[in-house]
C-alpha cells in the first residue's frame, strides 16, 4: 500500500514537473511582467532544488519499504504457526530468510556474500529450524568479526556463505573471517551454555541448539573448522531425503 503510494507521488510528480517546463516555455513569449512573476514564484518555492531532491527522496523511500517488505516476509515464513513438519524445502530460502533478519547484526562491521547453487534439490527438512541454525551462525560471525576490529585497525569483515551438493547432501558452509578458535574452544563450542563472550552477551545456547537441530532432527552433520586469526567456517551437510521418508532406504 505504501510502496504504490509512493509510486504513484512519483509519477505524479514528473507530470507536474512537465506541466511546471511547459508553463515556463508559454510565459517565456510573454510579457517581461509575467516572466518575473513567475521566476519569482519558482525562486521562492526553491523549485530547482525541489526537481532535483523529491525524486531522490521518492526513490529511497520505495528501496526502504522494498527492504521492509523483505523483512516482514522473511518474519513471516520463519514464524509461521504450525509449520513444524518436514517437507521439501528451499534451501537457498532458508539462507536468504536468515540473512534477511540477521542484517542489523553485520550490516556495520562485514560484508556478506552469498554463493548460492540455482540448481540445488530440495531438501526435505523443516525450513524454520534451519533458517535458525544459519541464522545463529551469521550473528555468530558478526560477533566475531566485531571482536577483530574492536581490537584492529580493520573497517570491515567479510561473511560467506555458501550452498552445494555433495553425492545425496546438501552443504551449507558460513565462513567469517573473524577471531578464529583454538582448538580447546573448537572442542566445547557445541555444549550447551559454553560461551567465549563477555557475561551478558552470550548465553551458549546458539550453537548447542543448532547442533541438536542439524544432528537430532535432521540426520545431518556440523562441523567446524577454525584457526586463531584465520576465522572460522561452520560446515552444515544436510541429506536430501530425510530418514523418516524413505532416504535410508534409498541410500
Amino acid at each position: 500500500f505504501i510502496g504504490d503510494n509512493l509510486r504513484f507521488f512519483k509519477d505524479s510528480f514528473q507530470d507536474m514537473v512537465k506541466m511546471v517546463n511547459e508553463c515556463k516555455v508559454t510565459v517565456g513569449g510573454s510579457t517581461e511582467e509575467m516572466k518575473a512573476e513567475l521566476e519569482g514564484l519558482m525562486e521562492e518555492a526553491d523549485f530547482d532544488y525541489l526537481v532535483e531532491e523529491i525524486p531522490e527522496a521518492i526513490d529511497q523511500s520505495i528501496e526502504g519499504v522494498g527492504r521492509v517488505a523483505k523483512i516482514v516476509r522473511a518474519m513471516k515464513d520463519f514464524s509461521h504457526p504450525g509449520d513444524n513438519e518436514k517437507e521439501p524445502s528451499d534451501i537457498n530460502n532458508c539462507i536468504n530468510g536468515a540473512a534477511t533478519m540477521a542484517k542489523n547484526e553485520y550490516k556495520y562491521c562485514a560484508d556478506l556474500e552469498l554463493e548460492l547453487d540455482e540448481a540445488l534439490p530440495m531438501v526435505e527438512c523443516n525450513k524454520n529450524e534451519i533458517t535458525q541454525v544459519v541464522l545463529v551462525m551469521i550473528v555468530n560471525a558478526a560477533h566475531a568479526i566485531q571482536e577483530v576490529l574492536d581490537n584492529s585497525e580493520q573497517e570491515r569483515g567479510i561473511i560467506r556463505v555458501k550452498s552445494e551438493v555433495a553425492d545425496d547432501q546438501v552443504r551449507i558452509r558460513i565462513k567469517d573471517s573473524g577471531t578464529g578458535m583454538p582448538p580447546e574452544v573448537r572442542e566445547k563450542i557445541f555444549n550447551a551454555f559454553f560461551t567465549t563472550k563477555e557475561v551478558g552477551k552470550g548465553t551458549g545456547q546458539g550453537l548447542s541448539l543448532a547442533h541438536t537441530i542439524i544432528s537430532q532432527n535432521h540426520g545431518g552433520i556440523i562441523e567446524v573448522e577454525s584457526e586463531v586469526g584465520a576465522g572460522t567456517e561452520f560446515i552444515i551437510s544436510l541429506p536430501i531425503k530425510s530418514l523418516e521418508t524413505g532416504g535410508e532406504a534409498d541410500a
